[in-house]
């Protein structure tokens, strides 16, 4: 195993990026390519890792930074980060030290997820509702709040458990998909701030200008691929994003494991 270099730091970035916004897990996808890449798994890669989606976030606020003036808006997403905050800061050491990181956990998160969306999108029956990000009930963003709290889980998929979540309660699809990206943006402030106060000192000069690296390609790679992917997604069912996490974990197990 290696320590991170700038290339790799580099890589993972892209790939994070490329998947952040699609129901596929980029934390997981950026796990399994630390171990394809054989990047040791210390704890200032965890926290690169967070740093990463932080990122591809911060693309989120650069193309709708309007939105997030929107008082009703910004209420509806206050409402909805205070659960995954609770969640976040309850297990934050048994996430950091035993979840991220381990490819165990994603491999079967990336699998149940898979099989789960194609269940799901077979079952499902539009019965919208809602179709403005400023009128969702309150004890809806709550929930969908809750529903996101999942994806501490690395492999999960916080858009996976925020959209199906979202849709079974009756918003429209176009509506959750922009509500849950809107809504990553203070999770994943949230995220990566807290963790890097309690990391941050433990860095060395040498790992602070890995996180920038990081966090500034993913920032660039998002930027570019996030509206074309919010746009499929919120037309698309999520049938094709299961197939896929089942043959990743397939194809990993195979040409990784064995």
């Amino acid at each position: 195993m290696a320590a991170l270099s700038v290339l790799t730091a580099v890589l993972l970035a892209i790939v994070e990026a490329i998947t952040e916004f699609l129901p596929v897990s980029s934390t997981g996808h950026t796990i399994l390519a630390a171990v394809i890449l054989g990047v040791q798994q210390t704890a200032f890669v965890k926290s690169f890792y967070l740093v990463l989606e932080f990122g591809s976030i911060l693309a989120v606020v650069a193309l709708y930074w309007r939105l997030f003036l929107n008082p009703e808006i910004l209420k509806r997403l206050i409402v909805g980060v205070i659960p995954t905050g609770i969640v976040g800061i309850l297990i934050y050491r048994t996430f950091k030290d035993v979840l991220l990181g381990n490819e165990q956990v994603v491999l079967w998160a990336l699998l149940l997820g898979g099989v789960f969306l194609i269940l799901f999108e077979w079952r499902y029956k539009e019965r919208a509702t809602y179709d403005d990000v400023a009128k969702i009930p309150y004890k809806h963003c709550f929930l969908i709040g809750v529903f996101q709290s999942f994806s501490v889980i690395p492999g999960l998929s916080r858009s996976t458990a925020t959209i199906t979540g979202g849709l079974y309660l009756g918003l429209k699809r176009q509506t959750i998909v922009l509500y849950s990206f809107l809504l990553a943006v203070p999770t994943m402030i949230g995220a990566s701030g807290y963790d890097l106060v309690m990391s941050l000192n433990q860095f060395s000069p040498s790992q602070d200008n890995l996180l920038i690296v990081g966090a500034t390609t993913s920032f660039l790679v998002a930027l570019v691929v996030m509206k074309l992917f919010l746009s499929y997604i919120r037309n698309k069912n999520f049938i094709p994003f299961g197939i896929y996490r089942i043959l990743i974990v397939i194809a990993f197990f195979i040409l990784v494991i064995m």
